[in-house]
């Protein structure tokens, strides 16, 4: 049950597109890859709060970005 919740949240959230970002993982209609969430989040210091704010994404969007990388 978990796992098919992990998959649809990413469906909703992450895609994948071989002409986005070399086919890395992306924020669904952006650019934005799932590891610049990560390093923005646990490199650099900046909550899922601000990076949401910052780029003008759903906080859900940032939430399944991380759950994705993790």
């Amino acid at each position: 049950m978990e796992d098919s919740l992990m998959q649809l949240v990413c469906r909703e959230h992450i895609e994948i597109s071989s002409d986005v970002r070399s086919g890395k993982p992306c924020i669904v209609n952006t650019r934005i890859a799932v590891e610049d969430v990560a390093v923005m989040h646990l490199k650099q210091g900046y909550s899922l709060l601000e990076i949401a704010g910052k780029y003008g994404l759903s906080l859900a969007s940032v939430y399944a970005a991380m759950a994705y990388y993790l």
